[in-house]
């Protein structure tokens, strides 16, 4: 990992030799298709250079208008970029998978993707419904398909040039386990719900194990109670060091070897969330031996139901 003094370049290159993800990410989950444009190219233009969007969220056309128009105002340029999205539950068949792909590079406006996920690791019923529910209302899931014949089909993207890195999201260490244990292209990134009150080491130290690299969502709590940036010891460090507690979640998040993604439409907490420098060493550990509260806040994992996404446009 390559870490510059304010932590904000700071990269971190993939164990499958396509490059290096930038560890600090703006995550492009917003409604508001106008506001989610300006965030974006605000993002772009404070600095953030890692972008993180969905086939869910139904607005990767909105994010390749704003890369467009960023790279046509010399703001970036498409090499300077890395860009993710991920495939949805509904497309989990093998001969979905590369039509999905091709569809999202169209609204995305990009001739290949930096990072592809698998968004969750379960199938829902193949279709157009986003959302397919049973009789009962609950979620239909496909049984027919399993997740690696999903990444059998992810691989194959790799190969044909669609997207240069693969990798999982909203998953359980031991699923992660199987696919590595059975991949011939092994994941280079795994997206998880991570914080300090919910730190995952755990699966940190398996991906760092095996060159992974683990993705933070929701390293702030994504606002939900009780408010991560409300804690204590946070705001302890945060006055010491003259940052704010966001700032030293972040920071912490870069130190201890994972990459995040923030999202925001207020241009002041966009810098803010970039403008990360290195704490000392025993504020990481205050941070690791003092934060008690232990709370997962999104139950996607169990659902395949991502708790943050909106159901209606």
């Amino acid at each position: 990992m390559h870490t510059s003094d304010t932590l904000r370049n700071t990269t971190i290159p993939l164990a499958d030799g396509s490059g290096a993800i930038p560890a600090v990410g703006f995550g492009t989950l917003i409604p508001d298709r106008v506001a989610a444009k300006q965030a974006i190219k605000t993002a772009l233009e404070v600095g953030f250079r890692h972008l993180d969007g969905a086939e869910a969220y139904r607005n990767e056309d909105v994010v390749g208008d704003a890369i467009r128009e960023a790279i046509a105002e010399g703001t970036v340029r498409r090499e300077d970029l890395f860009i993710t999205t991920k495939l949805w539950n509904n497309n989990h068949r093998p001969e979905r998978v590369t039509p999905a792909v091709e569809a999202s590079l169209r609204r995305l406006q990009l001739d290949y993707l930096d990072c592809y996920l698998i968004h969750t690791p379960f199938a829902f019923e193949p279709g157009d419904e986003q959302y397919p529910k049973d009789e009962d209302g609950r979620p239909a899931y496909d049984t027919g398909v399993t997740l690696l014949d999903t990444w059998r089909a992810m691989e194959r993207l790799v190969e044909e040039g669609k997207c240069r890195s693969i990798g999982l999201s909203d998953i359980r260490l031991e699923q992660v386990q199987a696919i590595v244990a059975n991949a011939r292209i092994k994941p280079a990134v795994v997206q998880v719900e991570c914080h300090p009150y919910l730190p995952e080491w755990e699966l940190l130290d398996y991906c760092s194990k095996h060159g992974i690299v683990l993705l933070a969502f929701a390293p702030l709590g994504h606002g939900m109670e009780p408010r991560l940036t409300d804690d204590p010891v946070l705001k302890a460090i945060a006055q010491r060091v003259g940052k704010t507690p966001a700032q030293v979640a972040l920071a912490w998040a870069v130190q201890r070897g994972t990459a995040f993604l923030t999202t925001s439409t207020h241009p002041d907490h966009i810098r803010e969330n970039f403008d990360i420098t290195a704490l000392p060493a025993e504020a990481l550990q205050e941070i690791r031996e003092g934060i008690v509260t232990s709370i997962r806040l999104n139950g996607v994992v169990d659902t395949g139901l991502p708790g943050f996404i909106p159901r209606k446009r």
